[in-house]
């Protein structure tokens, strides 16, 4: 998990660079998520083009599972051979489909740790903090030890005679990042629902609305996709899996964490689907597939011609003029 908490300290540099300019978290999430996904836009390029290939030969897959489809063995084979012999890589995709849950992960953490990975304040301060805020009668109680960082600037204006512990630039941060969490009504450090009661709690707030849009959103963003792109509908393996899979995953996500990391998601997939349409403009499936279609031929034409005629080829050459003189005698 150091892992994740160091990738979201270095995406917390964004956030706050974005959040001193706006001073809203809301709108700062909106314009991190449009320049992370400026950032993996060549990772999305490179999908679309994977999809195509993939596409390009399901004709040809369907073929092998008619002639081997009793052979599952001799199938993978077979199928292997066909890859290789098209130079398509059928898990080339499933890359660029995890970089965004990692983005999203790093996000889970700079939301988690808001302290040390969006205002950037020191560790030792940051413990000193959360474990003050532990002991202070009548407030302990009251909140989730699990969210420590999050609690601290959401109750800051009650806290703050007892953080003696940073300075005072770190306090003026604070304060700053304590005022801009509500968004449309929403307030965007709290969680939807609780992670053991989820359907009990779930209606308990108006924070309802971010699980469901993060669902509803994700559904939707296939359906269109895959009308808009056929070839979607012949993937295999993680690729499939992973269509399916990431709507109900990141709803429950979005349910049992602050409400910050499913308001991204939600905006992320809002983005990736106008991505989806500009990318589908310039980089249709249809028109991929023909100009990979096309360079393989060319390839392969290359490839023949570098091939030096066998010697049979040669002696027939030279027996056929003096079959042809003899008859003209």
């Amino acid at each position: 998990m150091e892992i994740f908490n160091f990738f979201g300290s270095l995406l917390g540099y964004l956030l706050w660079f974005f959040y001193k300019i706006i001073n809203n978290y809301g709108v700062a999430i909106i314009l991190f998520t449009i320049a992370t996904k400026l950032l993996i836009f060549p990772f999305s390029v490179k999908q679309q083009k994977s999809m195509a290939a993939t596409s390009k030969l399901a004709a040809k897959q369907k073929e092998l599972q008619k002639k081997y489809g009793n052979d599952k063995q001799k199938l993978q084979i077979e199928t292997e051979k066909l890859y290789e012999k098209e130079g398509v890589n059928p898990t080339g995709g499933c890359l660029t489909m995890f970089v965004p849950m990692l983005i999203m992960l790093g996000l889970y953490y700079t939301v988690l740790y808001p302290l040390s990975n969006a205002v950037h304040i020191s560790a030792g301060a940051v413990s000193k903090a959360t474990d003050m805020i532990t002991q202070i009668p009548g407030i302990s109680s009251m909140i989730d030890t699990k969210y420590a960082q999050i609690e601290i600037i959401k109750y800051y204006s009650g806290l703050k005679p007892f953080l003696t512990m940073f300075s005072g630039p770190e306090l003026s941060r604070i304060e700053l990042f304590s005022h801009g969490f509500k968004f449309l009504g929403l307030d965007l450090l709290n969680t939807p629902c609780n992670g053991s009661h989820i359907f009990a709690t779930l209606f308990s707030s108006n924070l309802w609305i971010i699980p469901v849009a993060c669902l509803v959103s994700s559904i939707a963003t296939q359906y269109f996709t895959m009308k808009m792109q056929p070839g979607m509908q012949q993937q295999q393996g993680c690729m499939k899996f992973m269509m399916y899979f990431f709507p109900l995953l990141t709803a429950y996500w979005a349910c049992i964490m602050p409400a910050a990391v499913g308001f991204y998601w939600f905006i992320s997939t809002v983005v990736a689907f106008l991505q989806t349409l500009a990318m589908n403009r310039w980089y249709n499936p249809v028109d991929l597939t023909a100009v990979a279609e096309a360079r393989h031929v060319a390839l392969l034409q290359e490839e023949e011609a570098k091939l030096k005629p066998s010697p049979v080829y040669k002696s027939e050459k030279n027996i056929r003029p003096k079959s042809g003189a003899a008859k003209k005698g």
